[in-house]
């Protein structure tokens, strides 16, 4: 047997095998952040995966940053997460449920009575929203308040207890992609003087706090984070990137955390040789992986599971086809944030008509 086909232990968790389905935006859901049943029909497709980490979902309200993404901050949108978990249950699958909170990478159209985006400081991101009505520049956003920081950090509890009820089996932080705890992470964005800004101790502070409190409903064995150091996506900087990441790593080692997911999306970088020593737990390894690349870092120990993203997309049975050294399909770009079935739920598994 591969290694990428073969058993995992994953917190709390055993998995069937080591391929794991990486969390991508696919903006299917309605306009009040409620999905359908075609989002049950996609992830019973992809049931297959060791683990599946949900698409992007916004903790509350003030955390939506795109069109058509869905969420975990009221019942409704709970409720239609219910269909999805037992679905995936019913074939044997497992599925954490990604929370992500955008922070000053949304767009007031996208926000309770059209409110300004908020974020560690008033630092205005290059680049713009996509909404249905065309491209609109980013904003420049809205400190938070010392005291309103807790807030955020109950609304990221709040959305792992709604996880849970809705029948996820885990939780994974989402602090990678210039989302907000990557915000307070990264000095090009956060420009506090409070606990919460200038040194990376205190840099660390939100993002560990928001770790901590998803932690506390359910323990840390079913609570993950994504982390991905100089990605640079949504003109997100850091001054110091190795030291920032070292220390959060060595931060979140003793926490007994479900894992680590480390995406390194420049090839040249070092992150997973130097950050894969330093975590006690389970690590995952993306992106841009192969078959064969997957099967070669897991072989010298250089992760524990590999993550797969847009493969997944046009390759529902991916763990199959790396079983059978298939080909692998294509997928098509043009629908990955499209409304409706295509390029969706119609992609053929091995040996569909």
């Amino acid at each position: 047997m591969t290694h990428l086909l073969s058993p995992l232990t994953l917190g709390a968790i055993e998995l069937p095998n080591r391929v794991i389905m990486a969390p991508m935006t696919r903006s299917r859901a309605d306009d009040a952040g409620v999905i359908g049943e075609i989002t049950a029909t996609y992830y019973t497709q992809r049931a297959g995966a060791g683990l599946m980490i949900s698409e992007g979902i916004f903790p509350s309200a003030m955390g939506k940053g795109y069109v058509r993404t869905p969420g975990l901050a009221t019942d409704a949108q709970a409720a239609a997460w219910r269909r999805v978990t037992d679905a995936v249950h019913a074939q044997g699958g497992k599925i954490y449920a990604q929370i992500m909170h955008t922070g000053r990478i949304s767009d007031p159209s996208f926000l309770p009575g059209s409110a300004t985006p908020i974020a560690p400081s008033a630092v205005q991101p290059k680049g713009a929203s996509y909404t249905d009505e065309g491209m609109k520049p980013f904003v420049t956003p809205r400190a938070l308040e010392t005291a309103e920081i807790p807030g955020i950090i109950d609304e990221y509890a709040q959305a792992t207890e709604r996880a849970f009820a809705a029948g996820f089996d885990g939780v994974e932080l989402h602090a990678a992609s210039g989302y907000l705890p990557e915000q307070f992470l990264s000095s090009g964005t956060n420009r506090r003087t409070d606990r919460y800004g200038g040194s990376i101790e205190n840099r660390l502070r939100f993002t560990l706090e928001a770790l901590g409190a998803m932690a506390a409903v359910r323990g840390p064995g079913r609570v993950g984070i994504k982390i991905a150091p100089e990605m640079g996506f949504n003109d997100i900087t850091d001054e110091s990137p190795v030291a920032t990441y070292t220390e959060l790593v060595r931060a979140i080692s003793p926490m007994g955390l479900s894992y680590l997911h480390v995406a390194v999306m420049d090839p040249t970088k070092d992150y997973h040789e130097r950050l894969r020593p330093l975590f006690a737990g389970p690590y995952l390894a993306g992106a841009g992986f192969s078959q064969e690349s997957a099967e070669a870092l897991l072989a010298r120990g250089g992760a524990d599971a590999v993550v797969f993203g847009s493969s997944f997309i046009s390759n529902p049975d991916l763990p199959e086809r790396f079983r059978r050294r298939a080909p692998l399909a294509a997928p098509d770009r043009a629908t990955f944030y499209t409304p409706g079935p295509k390029g969706y739920i119609d992609y053929p598994a091995l040996g569909a008509v």
